[in-house]
């Protein structure tokens, strides 16, 4: 039996125009009632936490600040607008802090100036935004590649980060969320890098809608995971779902709904070993049939409802 859906990632813009095709032009012409409709939608669903991909991004930002122009957008302050609905409907937000320079350079965590953006922005949003109840915690979102280990700089990137915020809102959580789940080595090196990373939560990407992985082989890496987290003095452990499927060809075509046979083998396979289970993402995969605020690829209308039938059979008391 699997685990519900308990959170996703959300953004106000996906970063690659190629895969977001089916829901940025929607979510572009939100307004702020608009996004407070779709908080109350994933709410409804069982989305207890939003994953905020980033607050700026290709050089522009999705708040006001003088670190970066505006996206012209028909709310003027759409971190405002999400963390507002999160109050109201009781979700929990975890805040991206990037992207500060080019998100998908290599050499992005050691750019001076995306570091130096990265920095005064945690100022900023902490200032600004730290009031609301549903500013959980902080989300890197310079996403790591494990190969068999994290690279040095990585850990570098969070921890850094991670010191100034706690310092400003010492009671938020830090979560991560790698990928090269497949590659983990196991072992007393990676207990130790656990325990040198500055995180409250590592959430690993399963990697199917990414074509790296199967259901069939996602238990057993979850299952090592379990081993090393339990080991450690911290870092609880979660999984990001990806219940997303390519058009075509991986990273170069639209991101559509996977079908819901898959997903719940995806939430069979790791719900063992992990304490929550988020997804990527709801935005685009997931639409409630008849929503006014509807964002996404018309087949998502399926896998909203035949998630949520099975999720009613596996919790009575939702029915």
């Amino acid at each position: 039996m699997g685990q519900p859906i308990r959170g996703t990632w959300f953004e106000f813009q996906h970063h690659s125009r190629a895969e977001g095709v089916h829901w940025n032009p929607a979510c572009a012409a939100f307004a702020a009632d608009d996004w407070d409709a779709k908080v109350a939608e994933m709410a409804a669903a069982g989305m207890e936490y939003l994953v905020l991909m980033a607050v700026a991004l290709d050089y522009r930002a999705f708040y006001p600040t003088r670190l970066l122009p505006p996206w012209e957008l028909p709310c003027a302050d759409p971190l405002a607008a999400l963390l507002a609905a999160a109050d109201r409907h009781q979700v929990r937000v975890f805040v991206g802090s990037g992207f500060w320079g080019q998100w998908d350079s290599p050499t992005i965590l050691a750019d001076p100036e995306a570091r130096r953006r990265r920095l005064a922005a945690v100022e900023e949003l902490a200032t600004r935004y730290g009031h609301h109840p549903s500013f959980h915690g902080w989300y890197w979102p310079n996403e790591a590649e494990i190969r068999g280990h994290y690279r040095p700089e990585f850990i570098t990137y969070v921890s850094e980060g991670a010191r100034l915020a706690r310092q400003l809102m010492p009671s938020a959580l830090h979560l991560i969320a790698p990928y090269g789940t497949n590659m983990v080595q196991a072992d007393d090196d990676y207990v130790r890098q656990l325990d040198l990373l500055d995180v409250d939560i590592v959430a690993y990407q399963d990697e199917v809608g990414v074509r790296k992985s199967a259901p069939e082989q996602t238990g057993a890496y979850y299952e090592a995971l379990r081993r090393v987290h339990d080991r450690a003095e911290r870092a609880a452990l979660w999984a990001d779902v990806e219940i997303f499927e390519f058009a075509g060809e991986t990273y170069r075509s639209a991101l559509l709904p996977a079908n819901f046979a898959r997903v719940e083998r995806q939430l069979e396979a790791v719900s063992p070993y992990v304490d929550v289970v988020l997804v990527y993402q709801y935005q685009g995969m997931m639409n409630r049939p008849g929503s006014q605020v509807f964002a996404g690829h018309p087949d998502s209308t399926r896998l909203y409802s035949d998630y949520q039938t099975w999720r009613a059979a596996q919790s009575p008391r939702l029915r």
